[in-house]
Protein backbone atom coordinates (compact mmCIF):
# COMPACT_ATOMS: atom_id res chain seq x y z
CA UNK A 1 0.00 0.00 0.00
CA UNK A 2 1.14 3.75 -0.49
CA UNK A 3 -0.43 6.23 1.01
CA UNK A 4 0.51 10.11 -0.25
CA UNK A 5 -1.56 12.20 1.83
CA UNK A 6 -0.76 16.24 0.95
CA UNK A 7 -2.34 19.65 1.50
CA UNK A 8 -4.06 21.48 -1.47
CA UNK A 9 -2.06 25.22 -1.53
CA UNK A 10 -3.86 27.74 0.97
CA UNK A 11 -5.12 24.91 2.69
CA UNK A 12 -4.14 23.14 5.51
CA UNK A 13 -7.10 20.82 6.62
CA UNK A 14 -8.11 17.52 5.28
CA UNK A 15 -10.98 18.02 2.81
CA UNK A 16 -11.45 14.27 1.80
CA UNK A 17 -9.55 10.79 1.09
CA UNK A 18 -9.58 8.29 -1.22
CA UNK A 19 -8.06 5.05 -2.08
CA UNK A 20 -8.17 2.18 -4.44
CA UNK A 21 -8.37 -1.41 -3.82
CA UNK A 22 -6.61 -3.83 -4.57
CA UNK A 23 -8.48 -6.97 -2.46
CA UNK A 24 -10.18 -9.67 -4.49
CA UNK A 25 -13.49 -8.67 -5.99
CA UNK A 26 -13.23 -5.13 -4.97
CA UNK A 27 -9.80 -4.94 -7.24
CA UNK A 28 -10.20 -1.54 -9.29
CA UNK A 29 -12.97 -0.02 -7.25
CA UNK A 30 -12.17 3.02 -5.26
CA UNK A 31 -13.21 4.15 -2.19
CA UNK A 32 -13.75 8.02 -1.22
CA UNK A 33 -14.49 9.88 2.02
CA UNK A 34 -15.85 14.09 1.60
CA UNK A 35 -15.22 15.05 4.76
CA UNK A 36 -18.05 17.70 5.91
CA UNK A 37 -17.54 21.31 5.64
CA UNK A 38 -18.51 22.06 8.90
CA UNK A 39 -16.29 20.03 10.33
CA UNK A 40 -12.28 21.07 10.97
CA UNK A 41 -10.01 17.88 9.83
CA UNK A 42 -6.33 17.92 10.86
CA UNK A 43 -4.51 18.11 7.63
CA UNK A 44 -0.90 16.10 7.19
CA UNK A 45 0.58 19.34 8.05
CA UNK A 46 -0.85 19.94 11.28
CA UNK A 47 -0.44 16.61 12.29
CA UNK A 48 3.23 16.98 11.75
CA UNK A 49 3.32 20.52 13.49
CA UNK A 50 1.88 18.58 16.61
CA UNK A 51 4.96 16.36 16.96
CA UNK A 52 7.01 19.53 16.36
CA UNK A 53 5.31 20.75 19.29
CA UNK A 54 5.73 17.88 21.66
CA UNK A 55 8.45 18.72 23.89
CA UNK A 56 9.57 15.13 24.42
CA UNK A 57 9.49 13.64 20.73
CA UNK A 58 11.04 17.20 19.26
CA UNK A 59 13.80 17.45 21.96
CA UNK A 60 14.44 13.46 21.55
CA UNK A 61 15.00 14.35 18.08
CA UNK A 62 17.03 16.62 18.01
CA UNK A 63 19.45 15.07 20.29
CA UNK A 64 19.44 11.55 17.55
CA UNK A 65 20.68 14.29 15.08
CA UNK A 66 23.22 15.15 16.94
CA UNK A 67 24.60 11.74 17.72
CA UNK A 68 26.45 11.32 14.30
CA UNK A 69 23.11 9.73 13.27
CA UNK A 70 20.29 11.18 11.05
CA UNK A 71 16.38 10.64 12.13
CA UNK A 72 14.29 9.71 9.17
CA UNK A 73 10.38 10.50 9.30
CA UNK A 74 8.58 7.97 7.74
CA UNK A 75 5.10 8.70 5.29
CA UNK A 76 2.50 10.10 7.52
CA UNK A 77 -0.37 7.43 7.27
CA UNK A 78 -4.18 8.63 7.36
CA UNK A 79 -6.14 5.59 8.36
CA UNK A 80 -9.85 6.18 8.37
CA UNK A 81 -11.21 3.71 11.70
CA UNK A 82 -15.66 4.14 11.70
CA UNK A 83 -16.22 7.97 12.16
CA UNK A 84 -12.49 8.85 12.63
CA UNK A 85 -9.18 8.74 11.35
CA UNK A 86 -6.19 7.37 12.94
CA UNK A 87 -3.11 9.52 11.92
CA UNK A 88 0.33 7.04 12.21
CA UNK A 89 3.67 8.18 11.32
CA UNK A 90 6.79 5.56 12.24
CA UNK A 91 10.16 7.56 13.05
CA UNK A 92 13.51 6.01 12.01
CA UNK A 93 17.14 6.03 13.26
CA UNK A 94 19.96 5.66 10.72
CA UNK A 95 23.83 5.45 11.97
CA UNK A 96 26.22 6.93 9.39
CA UNK A 97 27.91 4.13 9.03
CA UNK A 98 24.67 1.46 8.91
CA UNK A 99 22.84 1.29 5.68
CA UNK A 100 19.48 0.60 7.13
CA UNK A 101 17.25 2.84 9.46
CA UNK A 102 16.18 1.35 12.33
CA UNK A 103 12.45 1.59 13.58
CA UNK A 104 12.91 3.32 16.93
CA UNK A 105 9.22 5.01 17.77
CA UNK A 106 5.84 5.45 16.09
CA UNK A 107 3.53 8.04 16.87
CA UNK A 108 -0.16 8.21 16.46
CA UNK A 109 -2.72 10.58 16.92
CA UNK A 110 -6.59 11.19 16.70
CA UNK A 111 -8.04 14.47 16.15
CA UNK A 112 -8.00 15.20 19.93
CA UNK A 113 -4.80 13.20 21.09
CA UNK A 114 -1.23 12.20 20.66
CA UNK A 115 0.95 9.43 21.87
CA UNK A 116 3.72 7.43 20.95
CA UNK A 117 5.98 4.48 21.91
CA UNK A 118 8.82 2.65 20.49
CA UNK A 119 6.54 0.14 18.84
CA UNK A 120 3.26 0.44 16.98
CA UNK A 121 1.42 -1.54 20.11
CA UNK A 122 2.78 0.45 22.31
CA UNK A 123 1.65 3.39 21.21
CA UNK A 124 -1.99 1.73 20.80
CA UNK A 125 -1.62 0.97 24.66
CA UNK A 126 -0.68 5.19 24.86
CA UNK A 127 -3.57 5.95 22.68
CA UNK A 128 -6.44 4.19 23.71
CA UNK A 129 -5.54 2.04 27.15
CA UNK A 130 -4.14 4.90 28.66
CA UNK A 131 -0.84 3.75 29.44
CA UNK A 132 2.49 5.85 29.50
CA UNK A 133 4.13 7.11 26.17
CA UNK A 134 7.30 6.09 26.45
CA UNK A 135 10.35 7.71 23.91
CA UNK A 136 12.13 4.05 24.32
CA UNK A 137 10.92 0.50 26.65
CA UNK A 138 7.43 1.23 28.43
CA UNK A 139 8.02 2.66 31.77
CA UNK A 140 7.47 5.10 34.57
CA UNK A 141 10.80 7.22 33.63
CA UNK A 142 9.96 11.33 34.06
CA UNK A 143 11.02 11.87 30.27
CA UNK A 144 8.00 9.71 29.53
CA UNK A 145 4.39 11.82 29.33
CA UNK A 146 0.91 10.79 29.17
CA UNK A 147 -1.34 10.29 25.90
CA UNK A 148 -2.85 13.62 25.38
CA UNK A 149 -6.63 13.23 27.15
CA UNK A 150 -9.81 13.72 24.94
CA UNK A 151 -11.75 16.34 25.22
CA UNK A 152 -14.43 16.06 27.32
CA UNK A 153 -14.00 12.40 28.04
CA UNK A 154 -13.11 10.58 31.43
CA UNK A 155 -9.22 9.25 31.49
CA UNK A 156 -10.77 5.49 32.12
CA UNK A 157 -12.04 2.68 29.94
CA UNK A 158 -15.09 0.79 30.91
CA UNK A 159 -13.68 -1.88 28.78
CA UNK A 160 -11.98 -4.47 31.15
CA UNK A 161 -8.33 -4.21 31.12
CA UNK A 162 -7.71 -7.86 29.73
CA UNK A 163 -10.43 -6.99 26.63
CA UNK A 164 -8.57 -4.00 25.84
CA UNK A 165 -4.91 -6.02 25.49
CA UNK A 166 -6.57 -8.09 23.59
CA UNK A 167 -8.21 -5.93 21.10
CA UNK A 168 -4.32 -3.65 20.82
CA UNK A 169 -2.75 -7.11 20.38
CA UNK A 170 -4.86 -8.24 17.74
CA UNK A 171 -4.45 -4.84 15.97
CA UNK A 172 -0.38 -5.26 16.40
CA UNK A 173 -0.42 -8.96 14.71
CA UNK A 174 -3.01 -7.61 12.11
CA UNK A 175 -0.55 -4.86 11.56
CA UNK A 176 2.69 -7.41 11.32
CA UNK A 177 0.19 -10.15 8.92
CA UNK A 178 -0.51 -6.81 6.36
CA UNK A 179 3.41 -6.04 6.36
CA UNK A 180 4.42 -9.57 5.60
CA UNK A 181 1.38 -9.99 3.20
CA UNK A 182 2.49 -6.63 1.14
CA UNK A 183 6.02 -8.07 1.00
CA UNK A 184 4.94 -11.19 -0.68
CA UNK A 185 2.95 -9.94 -2.96
CA UNK A 186 -0.28 -11.25 -1.68
CA UNK A 187 -2.59 -7.84 -2.51
CA UNK A 188 -5.66 -9.04 -2.09
CA UNK A 189 -4.68 -11.38 1.76
CA UNK A 190 -2.89 -7.95 2.22
CA UNK A 191 -6.14 -5.37 1.94
CA UNK A 192 -8.27 -8.03 3.81
CA UNK A 193 -5.64 -7.81 6.78
CA UNK A 194 -5.92 -4.10 6.39
CA UNK A 195 -9.87 -3.79 6.96
CA UNK A 196 -9.35 -6.54 10.13
CA UNK A 197 -6.91 -4.00 11.01
CA UNK A 198 -9.45 -1.04 10.84
CA UNK A 199 -12.53 -3.22 12.34
CA UNK A 200 -10.27 -3.49 15.56
CA UNK A 201 -9.09 -0.11 15.64
CA UNK A 202 -12.49 0.75 15.16
CA UNK A 203 -13.31 -1.31 18.20
CA UNK A 204 -10.75 0.62 20.44
CA UNK A 205 -11.86 3.70 19.37
CA UNK A 206 -15.79 3.53 20.25
CA UNK A 207 -15.66 1.51 23.31
CA UNK A 208 -17.64 2.85 26.12
CA UNK A 209 -15.71 5.71 27.97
Amino acid sequence: MEILPFTPANRNNLIGWIAGRSDGAQYGTSVVYNFPKTKLVDGPLQIEARIDQNAQLSGQLTLWNQQGSHVRRGALLVIPIGRALLYAEPIYLQAERSPMPELRLVVLALQDRLAYGPTFESALASLFGGAVSSLTAPSTSAAAVPAEPARGAPASAALPAADLNALIAEAARDLADYQRLTAEGKLGEAGQKLEELKRVLDKLNTRPK
